[in-house]
This record gives structure tokens, sequence and C-alpha cells, in this order.
């Protein structure tokens, strides 16, 4: 895809729709339901958002980098209150 097309907002729009898509999937895995943007499973989610990433970085941009790790519960007894 030609990123260099696009306006910044639009990259930025791109990059936060792949966030949701992961945030959509790791709370349906949660649920115990069959994620439906399948991001972390597809590999051309990763490449998109990469791709993005680079785009980013050229132009000078500030954006959260997405964290692809899954959420993983603390199992050590410890309780923390809110």
């Amino acid at each position: 895809m030609n990123y260099a097309a696009f306006s910044d907002d639009s990259i930025t729009v791109m990059y936060e729709v792949i966030r949701g898509a992961l945030a959509s999937d790791d709370a349906a895995k949660e649920l115990g339901v069959e994620p439906r943007f399948r991001v972390r499973s597809t590999l051309e989610w990763k490449k998109h958002a990469v791709d993005l990433e680079a785009e980013m970085v050229k132009r000078g941009m500030y954006f959260a980098a997405i964290e692809w790790h899954e959420r993983q519960e603390r199992n050590d007894g410890f309780k923390f209150a809110p």
C-alpha cells in the first residue's frame, strides 16, 4: 500500500483501527468466544501495523506503539486493591 499518499490523520485512523480490532479480539477471548478479527493469528494485520509505524516514524509523528503480547493474569497469590 502506498502509505505516503495518505494524510497523517488517515494513517492515525488506520493504526487505531488495528488497535481497536486487537482489543475486540482480546475481549472476545476473555469471554470465551472466537475472536472476530483474528488480529494475533493473521500475519497481514501485524505487517500492516509495522508498515504504518514505519510511515509514522518517517513523518516524525508521535504515537503509542501497539503492544502485541497477550494479556496475562497474575497467578502468584497476590491481589491488588483497585
